[in-house]
């Protein structure tokens, strides 16, 4: 078995679990390499509507293998480093929605991960942290600046200058979290929310995705002014007239994998 598991689902839904239990899915200069290498893959597939990713055993990841960075160089730190922060990026900027399902500890990176998606699912058992400054560095892949766009500012300086872990019901009042279920419930409850999505016309939905997360950071009349582009993209595309059709046939639309 591959140290990144991919599962594709019904309705375009793919579940990505990474795969390395035995070090908590932390990730490594090869877990990093496979990680660029799927995501490129899936953004560009036109049948993908759903991303979802999630972790093997008791973790979702414990972030950067410190045993593989024993001893690295900063030279070979840096350029282990840029893999990252290339997987991230990609998890930030996807068009396509991205759901994390946080099965357990999220710690570092791994927390950074769950937050650079769209939106984020927890188990009860799952812990979250930023533990770099107990080892001397600093979240590295935008958690700075991703913590503080969910929790308060003195929630977000705490978390990220004492590195204390929190709860998943923490988690979900400062805003990381939408849901926390039983661990047994974590993966069901995600995917009937990513089946919602995908039951939803691609172009409409990636229009979303794209002016509420360009936008959030406008000036409300530049924002408004820029989701509107985003509208009339939808109103030229087939998937407009298919769900108005669909709506007075009393049916379900058949959206098309086209943008």
């Amino acid at each position: 078995m591959g140290i990144l598991l991919q599962e594709r689902a019904d309705e375009g839904i793919v579940l990505l679990t990474l795969n390395r239990p035995d070090v908590m899915n932390a990730f490594n200069t090869e877990l990093g390499m496979v990680m660029n290498q799927v995501l490129d893959e899936l953004i560009e597939d036109k049948t993908v509507r759903v991303l979802v990713i999630t972790g093997a055993g008791r973790a979702f990841s414990a972030g950067g293998d410190l045993k593989e960075r024993n001893g690295m160089t900063p030279e070979q730190w840096a350029r282990q480093h840029r893999l990252f922060e290339e997987v991230h990026r990609k998890l930030r900027v996807c068009p396509k929605p991205v759901i994390a399902a946080v099965n357990g500890y999220a710690l570092g990176g791994g927390f950074e991960m769950a937050i650079s998606g769209d939106f984020c699912y927890a188990s009860r058992n799952a812990r979250f942290g930023f533990p770099e400054v107990t080892r001397g560095i600093i979240p590295g892949v935008g958690g700075t600046q991703t913590v503080g766009r969910f929790a308060p500012r003195g929630i977000a300086l705490e978390l990220l200058m004492t590195g204390r872990h929190i709860s998943a019901e923490e988690a979900r009042d400062y805003g990381f979290v939408n849901r926390v279920t039983q661990p047994e419930e974590l993966l069901s409850a995600v995917m009937e929310t990513a089946s919602l999505i995908a039951r939803n016309s691609p172009l409409a939905v990636r229009m979303a995705k794209k002016a509420y997360r360009i936008g959030i950071d406008m000036p409300v009349e530049e924002g408004v002014e820029m989701s509107l582009e985003c509208y009339n993209r939808t109103i030229v595309h087939p998937d407009r007239e298919e769900g108005v059709r669909a709506f007075n046939e009393r049916r379900a639309p058949k959206f098309l994998d086209i943008y």
